[in-house]
């Protein structure tokens, strides 16, 4: 990725410019300490001067020196937000300033000043409507903040400090204000009765804050020339090594993947972890305000020469396999085939907004049209005409469908042939506030976690667009932060949503029946695969991969035994994947650097396409030659699953190691047909032992008589087990062979020791260390061991 910048070569403001915004049609103001305001368009060519009321009638400092009044300058202006879903119409735009005589302005796009009000003692330094356009907030030189109506009536005096107030920021609920404090950063919640959040930020004044409504992450730089990233509570989670100079202003994109920061003849784009993306050196002094386009691709800079300097987003990259799709600029794309080295061209009549690359098909949006290309075919596109010029937000895709979110017709669903499958809706939804984290699609179903209560995620089924089940969300005990749907259903047939809350813990469930199951915590990142039903994340500083998570529903005991592990402290700290595609894994680490994790074992998969097809014998034969104990459990749990004990019981229990758990998830629901296979492979004392840690006493003696070997170490058994709960023998088979046979305990522990050595023997692996039974009565062995000697 790049930033691409340019400026006019006439500098069209004759001193510093102060602030620049955009306008909801793409269309950016300017306003400078000229005491003139200029309009440019989204390409950042000159249109001409903007007609401004606020400059009419106050004095200038070019006009009327003999007056005492100071000439007035604008510090800020902020656009009225546009509601989702309207069109832009341009009589209604207006737009707040900001002005140095302490009042500000509400103006109307054609530049008249509908209203004037007086709000602070000295200038006002900033001010910012909140996402919704119902209120105003405004600080100022005095230290006062102040909340007012749309239309300018003052609703509460929030802050009094005794610091000036260089920045302001709303909350994404627009429930608090973050603002600046000499050195300190506070979050003020609006409600009187509730206790402000504070602490220490920088080293030196902080100049600038923002707080992005998507990703909950606050960024703020000062005169330490520093920049740091926070979460919501005060944490850090990045500090930038010292620039060479104050940073002046920084902006978040709207999508909250990025952020701008600027400093003097200095504008870097960095990642929200806070890795630079792009540094650029225009010619335009220092940097006092920065302005993201709507969609996210182009920025605006005051520059302090003068200057307005604009930058396009370039060079992204996209990589899906063996191909690898770069954004040359803002409306043309290049294809690579990187076996064959084929390479496509393909250009657009509008800028490019959004684009997605997966499972065989392109997506790319603009502000007119959205086009659908195949990898089969990357001549004639499928196009989707936009309705109302909505801004697209996010684009998901499925292997069958695809989605995206724009601001003016909410999420819609489509086939690749461009066909509108639903248009799911809820309560309260904003579609500005979903993000790549807060939504996932399946061939099947659509999961949104919910804004408003971020414990609630609404889960709609594709075919109909609506809501499953009885249309109640699943419920959270805390909030969520990133949910995930998997893309194949495997041998477990049903479909899934990972989900990781706010305390780091991942949790897995049905979608159609929910049941949450927690199966990891300290968890950073995490993704399904694309080809098989598997999930990968990091943990506690480890990667792992769970190659059969439906385990975690059958018998969370072997759980471990199903997911591969390894070091991950290469990864670092808040690494994000990227994709996991086959057996490739690949990892963005917090510095921006890419890794891939290639040594995950292919077979997993291969062995959940072969259960699915009820090939069991294959599914053995590959266990075996793969000698993994992962194989083994995963097959175990499948067949588990799949109630498929008769066929793989015995050679599950031989080949893995420590399975005294395991042997009793295979056999605890189909005690007799384990039993068979026990006696079929001619382990009598191993279908004995079974039946008595089952207490199914009278089976276990009906076997030892049958084949006349065991029955003392049945009785044995029976009579501790009697003795533990201060019962007497009632059963009569035990009453008639306990009066004619002896219990030597001696001898009964000898014959247990040949029985294990001819397993031993026989089997290698199946030594008695593989196959000791679990249990009380093991217990009572060990601890009658320790007495005889």
């Amino acid at each position: 990725m790049r930033l691409k910048t340019h400026q006019d070569g006439t500098s069209r403001h004759s001193d510093i410019v102060s602030c620049v915004g955009w306008t909801g049609n793409n269309e950016l103001y300017s306003c400078g300490d000229d005491q003139r305001m200029h309009r440019w368009n989204g390409d950042g060519d000159y249109i001409g001067q903007a007609s401004c009321a606020i400059f009419d009638n106050v004095p200038s400092k070019h006009s009327n020196p003999g007056l005492n009044l100071p000439p007035v300058y604008v510090t800020d202006i902020q656009w009225f937000p546009q509601a989702p879903g309207k069109g832009q119409n341009a009589a209604s735009e207006m737009y707040a300033a900001a002005g140095t005589d302490g009042k500000f302005y509400l103006c109307s796009k054609a530049g008249r000043v509908e209203k004037m009000v007086e709000a602070h003692k000295g200038a006002v330094l900033a001010l910012k409507w909140n996402y919704e356009g119902s209120a105003l907030v405004t600080a100022g030189e005095d230290g006062n903040l102040k909340i007012w109506s749309r239309t300018g009536m003052l609703r509460s005096g929030l802050v009094s400090s005794g610091y000036p107030i260089y920045s302001v920021a709303w909350s994404p609920d627009n429930d608090s204000v973050l603002y600046t404090n000499g050195r300190n950063l506070v979050i003020k919640p609006i409600q009187p009765a509730s206790k402000p959040i504070l602490w220490k930020a920088h080293d030196g004044v902080i100049l600038k804050v923002d707080w992005n409504m998507a990703t909950n992450l606050i960024v703020s730089g000062g005169e330490d020339c520093r920049y740091k990233v926070w979460d919501s509570f005060g944490r850090q989670i990045y500090s930038s090594v010292p620039c060479d100079h104050p940073v002046t202003s920084l902006a978040w994109n709207p999508a909250g993947e990025m952020f701008a920061v600027g400093l003097f003849n200095t504008l870097r784009v960095c990642d929200k972890l806070g890795w630079s993306y792009a540094v650029e050196k225009p010619d335009c002094g220092s940097i006092f305000n920065i302005a993201w386009t709507p969609d996210g691709t182009q920025i605006a800079c005051a520059g302090g020469s003068g200057a307005v300097v604009f930058g396009h987003i370039i060079d992204r990259r996209l990589e899906w396999k063996n191909y690898e799709v770069t954004l040359l600029d803002d409306r043309k794309i290049r294809i690579h085939e990187v076996v064959h080295g084929a390479i496509e061209n393909l250009e657009f009549r509008d800028r490019v907004v959004k684009v997605s690359l997966s499972f065989g098909h392109l997506i790319v949006a603009t502000y007119a049209q959205c086009y659908v290309y195949s990898d089969k075919n990357w001549n004639t596109p499928v196009i989707i005409d936009m309705a109302n010029n909505g801004r697209v937000i996010c684009i998901k895709q499925s292997p069958d469908y695809f989605l995206f979110v724009d601001n003016a017709t909410g999420i819609q669903v489509f086939s690749y042939e461009g066909r509108l499958i639903c248009s799911p809706k809820y309560p309260g939804l904003r579609p500005d506030f979903i993000t790549n984290q807060a939504i996932s699609l399946s061939n099947d179903t659509l999961a949104i976690k919910d804004r408003t209560d971020e414990k609630l995620i609404y889960v709609f089924e594709i075919s109909t667009g609506r809501l499953i089940g009885d249309g109640s969300p699943i419920k959270l005990t805390c909030e969520a932060i990133e949910i995930a749907l998997n893309h194949v259903i495997g041998p477990s047939g049903c479909r899934q949503l990972a989900i990781v809350d706010k305390n780091r813990e991942m949790f897995i469930t049905p979608v159609y029946k929910p049941d949450l199951k927690k199966i990891g915590t300290m968890v950073d990142t995490f993704s399904w695969n694309d080809e098989a039903d598997m999930i990968s994340a990091i943990v506690d500083w480890k990667f792992m991969v769970w190659y059969y998570p439906n385990v975690v529903f059958i018998d969370a005991d072997i759980e471990p035994m199903t997911r591969f592990e390894k070091d991950g402290s290469v990864f670092g700290k808040n690494a994000q994947f990227i994709s996991f595609n086959g057996t490739q894994c690949t990892l963005r680490r917090a510095d921006g650097a890419l890794i891939t994790a290639n040594n995950i074992s292919p077979l997993p998969a291969m062995l959940q396409e072969i259960v699915k097809k009820k090939q069991w014998e294959e599914a053995i034969r590959l266990c075996r030659y793969a000698k993994m104990k992962e194989l083994w459990a995963c097959l175990a749990a499948m067949s588990n699953k799949l109630k498929k004990f008769s066929i793989f019981a015995i050679s599950v229990i031989f080949q893995l190691k420590r399975v005294e758990r395991l042997e009793l998830a295979l056999l605890r629901k189909q005690p007799r047909e384990a039993e068979a296979i026990l006696i079929s492979a001619g382990l009598i004392y191993r279908a004995i032992m079974l039946s008595v840690n089952l207490f199914r006493w009278e089976r276990a003696l009906e076997l030892a008589v049958k084949h006349k070997t065991h029955v003392d170490t049945v009785l044995y058994f029976r009579e501790k087990y009697l003795k533990q709960i201060n019962r007497k023998e009632f059963i009569k088979g035990y009453i008639q062979y306990s009066q004619g046979i002896s219990v030597d305990w001696d001898k009964i522990r000898a014959k247990i020791e040949m029985e294990e050595s001819n397993e031993k023997n026989k089997g290698g692996k199946g030594s008695n260390e593989n196959l000791k039974v679990s249990g009380g009565h093991e217990r009572l062995r060990s601890t009658d061991s320790q007495k005889s000697r």
